[in-house]
């Protein structure tokens, strides 16, 4: 009897404490591997046609690497900026380029450098639906970070439809 009691009343309890978690419970967008896989072809393709060998690296909504392409004849150096742009990107949730900017012009923000991790160097654009940065994308290995980031922005133009559609 005693047992029964106590079942009932843990019972009755955790259901009554159940709404409270409920809404404590985040539903969040995240990027598949199809479409990282698309757009680091995408961005292969935009920086292709202008003759840059690069790594692209694309992250999810934690910075977790999703997928990493690296052309032929692009430097070694290259997989590693092209990770740490995508994660600068994700983090700031801003073109690396502009935080690279933020940074120099910002004496409060220089140390910004010195995070693990970070890359202030253009080339890492921050993959959004609607507000919610869902991803990020970073390119290394055109002769300029600007170049970099371009191929990015381009590579995501490219695949609007797609985000503009979750």
């Amino acid at each position: 009897m005693k047992k029964s009691i106590l079942l009932a009343a843990a019972l009755f309890s955790s259901a009554v404490a159940m709404p409270a978690f409920a809404s404590s419970v985040l539903t969040e967008k995240n990027l598949s591997l199809e479409f990282a896989d698309k757009l680091a072809q995408s961005a292969i393709q935009a920086c292709s046609a202008k003759n840059y060998n690069v790594a692209v690296t694309v992250v999810d909504r934690a910075g977790v690497v999703k997928i990493v392409k690296r052309m032929d004849n692009a430097g070694p150096h290259t997989v590693e900026a092209s990770r740490m742009k995508a994660y600068t990107a994700l983090t700031t949730r801003n073109a690396t380029g502009d935080v690279m900017k933020s940074a120099q012009d910002n004496a409060g923000a220089q140390n910004m450098r010195d995070i693990p991790g970070f890359l202030l160097l253009g080339g890492g654009v921050p993959v959004k639906v609607d507000n919610q940065t869902i991803g990020a994308i970073g390119i290394g290995g055109a002769p300029g970070g600007h170049l970099d980031q371009q191929c990015a922005v381009d590579a995501l133009e490219a695949n609007k439809a797609v985000l503009n559609a979750s």
